[in-house]
C-alpha cells in the first residue's frame, strides 16, 4: 500500500547545492556577553595611590563582612582628594548592573567591576555602598511615581486575564511577609493580550526604582507603586523580549548580588591593591 506521506527528494532544498559564488553564509551569532576583567589603575601622584588603596582596602573589608551577614556599609568618595578620586573610578570602573532612583535627590547608581559594590551619584552625594542591593533601592522602590489605582482602572476593551492577574498579584503583595520566597507570574506562558499589558500598567502604576541588568541580553526591572510588585523582562542579544514576568519580593534576585559575589569581590579588591602597590 502506498503511503499518503510524501517524502521530500533527496538531493533538494537549502544547502543541498552548491553555492555559485563559493562562499557559506552563517546565521550571526549571539555577542555582547560581559564579563570581568581586571583593570590596574595607575597615577603619577604616589599620594594619591596611597590614599586611594587605604579606602580599596576598607571596601574589601567592608564586602567580606557583608558577604556573612553584617549591614551594608558606605564610603564617602568625596573625602578623597581629587587625584585620589580619578584613582577610585578607575579602579572601580562598571559592571553589568545600573539604576535610577527617583525620589529627592534623583540618585544614579552603577555597580563597580567588582559585584556588590555600588557607585551612588547625585546632587550633593557621591558614595560607595557594599551591599548585595543599595539600600534606596529598597526604601524607595514603591514610592509612586504614577499612583496603583488597583481594580480602579478603567476597563477596557480586549481586557481577558489582567483582573485575575492583578487580584492574583494584589493577594501576594498584602500577604508577603520578608524572607518568603518570591511569588511569579510569568506573562510569557500565560494568555494574556496587548489591552492586559496595557490595564495592568495602568493599575499597578510605577515606582521609584528602574534596573537595568547587562549580560548575555538584558534584563529590566521596574517598580511597581504596588507594594513588593516588580516587572522583570528579560531580552536577548538582539533585544528581543523572550520572558516577560511579575515578581512580588522584597528585590528581584536577578538585581542582587549573592554572598558567594560579595566575597569574590573581596578578594579581587585585594589582588587589585597588591598589582598596583
Amino acid at each position: 500500500m502506498a503511503s499518503p506521506f510524501t517524502m521530500p527528494p533527496a538531493g533538494f532544498g537549502p544547502g543541498s547545492q552548491p553555492d555559485p559564488d563559493g562562499e557559506l553564509q552563517y546565521m550571526a551569532m549571539p555577542s555582547g556577553m560581559r564579563t570581568y576583567s581586571p583593570h590596574i589603575p595607575t597615577a603619577e601622584d604616589q599620594a594619591a595611590l596611597v590614599e586611594a588603596i587605604a579606602m580599596l582596602a576598607e571596601m574589601a573589608a567592608a564586602a567580606e563582612v557583608v558577604a556573612q551577614g553584617a549591614p551594608p556599609v558606605e564610603f564617602d568618595l568625596s573625602t578623597l582628594s581629587p587625584a585620589a578620586r580619578k584613582v577610585m573610578a578607575d579602579a572601580l570602573g562598571q559592571g553589568e548592573v545600573s539604576m535610577k532612583i527617583r525620589g529627592l535627590p534623583a540618585v544614579m547608581v552603577q555597580e563597580s567591576v567588582f559585584a556588590g559594590v555600588w557607585m551612588l551619584l547625585a546632587a550633593g552625594l557621591d558614595r560607595v555602598e557594599v551591599a548585595p542591593v543599595p539600600t534606596l533601592a529598597l526604601s524607595r522602590a514603591n514610592l509612586p511615581h504614577r499612583p496603583a489605582i488597583g481594580a480602579l482602572a478603567k476597563r477596557i476593551p480586549g481586557l481577558a486575564n489582567a483582573p485575575s492577574i492583578l487580584t492574583e498579584l494584589m493577594d501576594k503583595s498584602r500577604a508577603r511577609r520578608e524572607g518568603d520566597i518570591a511569588h511569579v507570574i510569568n506573562l510569557s506562558l500565560l494568555p494574556h493580550t496587548p489591552a492586559d499589558l496595557t490595564w495592568l500598567d495602568d493599575a499597578l502604576g510605577e515606582g521609584a526604582v528602574a534596573i537595568l541588568s547587562r549580560g548575555y541580553g538584558n534584563c529590566r526591572v521596574t517598580a511597581t507603586a504596588q507594594a513588593r510588585v516588580w516587572k522583570v523582562q528579560f531580552y536577548n542579544s538582539m533585544d528581543t523580549l523572550i520572558l516577560d514576568t511579575f515578581e512580588v519580593t522584597e528585590m528581584p534576585e536577578v538585581a542582587l548580588a549573592a554572598a558567594e559575589d560579595l566575597a569574590d569581590s573581596a578578594t579581587r579588591i585585594r589582588d587589585v591593591i597588591e598589582a598596583i602597590r
